[in-house]
């Protein structure tokens, strides 16, 4: 067997969402050159894509768009600062089987072929569990779907849906899913989520309720899926008292419950982080391989697009000092860095090392994920049982969204002690 074509650029962008177009875009426009994004989709533009109504673009191009204009902007900008975006092509490995070669291994209509890189930028994004990762019981009908096979059936598709539906999570994404029902001529009967109030930003959730036929079943959870050839109905359960109701629907939409899309660094030895499932990074992006980088939602399942965007745009300014200064890698727990961990009622952080070099994160942040509500939450961090710092922060911990604290309460970590750990107290 011959061996592959390789191709050699400065920097290659696995994923052309919000934060790898953003991240290439940065780098095209401080002067590196020979930026390649690598898109397994037909068009860049990653989730935004498929969800046609307003929300995008507030913190990184201060405007309100749809996410259809969002991906297509942050495309053109990409395009026009120069960089190369190729669709269609899959990273299917990394040649040598480690991310240390930075060789990666991209199937696409013009054949295989290895990609070797001064740099990678990991931003391949996160996905929501499906019905069967969620244990739901119950039937097989058609008409059970996540979020992101709705809007592309939908939007690009313009397939029907159904008439009535019911949707499992009452997070933000869960309201772009009533949106993308109403839009297809499908009425949402009844949201449902496990917690005990609604989990999106009231800003959202309170004219959301204008778009529903029917109520937000809090303290609730679905534990069945009715219908043969199609479904027929939903059984929810009241988690306090146990009691149990048959909702009549053709049509479910589970929200929300999202893993990162790891595949790929997971398969080249890249550390990942038990908590968020994404790789271990340092406050620069770093991961444990040497010049592999990772931002977005990869990192944090899930933030909003121009969160993950603005990941983006800081890494960029790291993976740039790479390309200038000496080969060094992250410094993982063993080699100095100090590891941070989160106690519940947080479920992860990120990021999860302090390194000497490392720097502030992005936007200032330590973002958390907590499973119970704090409407004026006090975070505090300690190592090796001294209080490092404590910080009252104005606005609410809740369940179904991202929590930001100020990066400063990890900063000051001995990098010669033990673990940091972030709690509420």
């Amino acid at each position: 067997m011959s061996a592959l074509p390789v191709e050699r650029v400065r920097v290659a962008v696995v994923g052309g969402g919000p934060a790898g177009l953003t991240a290439a875009a940065a780098l095209a426009t401080q002067g590196v050159d020979d930026v390649l994004v690598v898109e397994r989709e037909a068009e860049t533009g990653g989730i935004p894509r498929h969800s046609d109504h307003p929300g995008y673009g507030l913190r990184d191009l201060r405007r309100f768009v749809s996410g259809p204009t969002y991906a297509r902007r942050l495309t053109a900008t990409a395009r026009d600062a120069g960089v190369r975006l190729e669709t269609g092509a899959m990273v299917t490995g990394w040649a040598g089987g480690r991310a240390t070669t930075r060789r990666l291994e991209v199937t696409s209509p013009a054949g295989r072929r290895v990609v070797e890189a001064e740099a990678v930028v990991l931003a391949t994004g996160a996905r929501e569990r499906p019905r069967p990762a969620r244990l739901i019981p119950g039937d097989r009908p058609d008409g059970v779907w996540t979020t992101g096979q709705l809007q592309n059936l939908v939007h690009l598709h313009h397939a029907p849906v159904g008439s009535r539906a019911v949707v499992v999570g009452a997070e933000l994404v869960s309201w772009s899913a009533v949106m993308t029902l109403r839009e297809a001529g499908c009425a949402t009967v009844a949201m449902t989520t496990t917690y005990d109030r609604p989990d999106a930003y009231a800003a959202f959730h309170l004219p959301g309720r204008a778009l529903l036929k029917g109520p937000v079943l809090t303290g609730t959870r679905v534990v069945a899926i009715e219908g043969r050839g199609r479904v027929t109905g939903v059984v929810v359960e009241t988690l306090a008292t146990g009691e149990r109701r048959t909702i009549p629907c053709d049509t479910v939409v589970t929200t929300g419950d999202w893993i990162p899309d790891h595949e790929l660094a997971r398969l080249g030895g890249v550390e990942l982080d038990a908590g968020t499932r994404g790789p271990l990074v340092d406050a620069s992006l770093r991961t444990s391989a040497a010049g592999v980088f990772a931002a977005g939602n990869l990192l944090h399942p899930v933030d909003t697009a121009d969160g993950a965007a603005l990941d983006g745009r800081h890494v960029a300014g790291r993976v740039a000092a790479w390309l200038d200064g000496p080969p060094t890698a992250l410094p993982v727990p063993r080699a100095g860095g100090v590891r941070v961990r989160a106690a519940a009622p947080f479920r992860w952080v990120a990021p999860q090392l302090v390194a000497p070099d490392g720097g502030v994160a992005p936007r200032g942040d330590l973002l958390l994920w907590v499973d119970e509500h704090h409407r004026f939450p006090r975070v505090q961090a300690h190592q090796d049982g001294r209080l490092l710092a404590r910080r009252r922060v104005a606005w609410p911990a809740a369940p179904g969204r991202v929590f930001r604290a100020p990066w400063s309460l990890v900063a000051g970590a001995d990098p010669a002690g033990g673990d940091v750990t972030v709690s509420l107290g």
